[in-house]
């Protein structure tokens, strides 16, 4: 979905770049409040994990491609604001060093493929894990459905943006067609993605991952002890 230059006109690109600037500072401030000594080195390894993964794309049929968008699982390993710097500077990077995407439109890439999927992938997550019960198997599946919500919900802020300032007379009832029937695909793939990758960081580091700190909050301690040697 990197939105190339020229796909949007000169105001729009402009507010999308005043809300991608915005959100990045906001996003500075909180993340203060997510950063430990955990979550700070997770911080960077999630950024090169998005960043390599969105190089690999995946079929999604008749000639159609998808690669990971990253902002739901960056949000459920390190936090919704760090996640936000993540995306926001992988975007970046992607634009300035690999001309994946547009320098006029980093403002719209940012608000879409990171901003948005934070924040509906993040929120879907959320929202299911305050209502189902609280299990460690449960963080991975809620996340990739967290994902899998998050891609279509991006492609419809796409059509939104671009029935306000698009550059081209494409109906905006095909676009919504087009866009949000392929993203629905590709976001199968990113909530399997998610999944796989939010439960193999659980089996070894749970406590890395922040969308399961609540969950290990409220279990049980358990001690365990040594069996007493029973003499021969």
């Amino acid at each position: 979905m990197h939105v190339p230059d020229g796909f949007f006109d000169a105001p729009t690109s402009i507010a999308t770049g005043v809300v991608a600037v915005a959100a990045i500072g906001v996003s500075l401030r909180g993340a203060r409040r997510e950063l430990d000594d955990r979550t700070a080195p997770m911080a960077g390894l999630v950024a090169a994990f998005v960043f390599a993964a969105q190089m690999l794309n995946f079929p999604v049929g008749a000639g159609t491609s998808g690669h990971l968008m990253g902002g739901a699982v960056a949000a459920v390993l390190v936090g919704p604001w760090t996640a936000v710097l993540a995306t926001s500077v992988v975007f970046v990077v992607q634009t300035l060093m690999f001309a994946d995407g547009g320098i006029t439109a980093i403002g719209t890439n940012v608000v879409v493929m990171g901003v948005a999927t934070v924040v509906v992938g993040y929120g879907v997550f959320r929202g299911l894990q305050a209502v189902l019960p609280k299990k460690l198997a449960l963080v991975p599946v809620l996340a990739g459905i967290g994902a899998f919500v998050s891609v279509p919900a991006a492609s419809l802020l796409f059509v939104a943006l671009y029935a306000v300032g698009g550059a081209a007379p494409v109906p905006i009832d095909t676009l919504t067609t087009a866009m949000v029937g392929v993203h629905t695909l590709i976001g199968v793939g990113e909530g399997l993605i998610t999944a796989l990758a939010v439960a193999g960081i659980i089996a070894v580091r749970p406590d890395l991952v922040r969308g399961a700190r609540r969950v290990l909050e409220e279990r049980p301690l358990e001690i365990r002890t040594a069996r007493p040697e029973v003499p021969a």
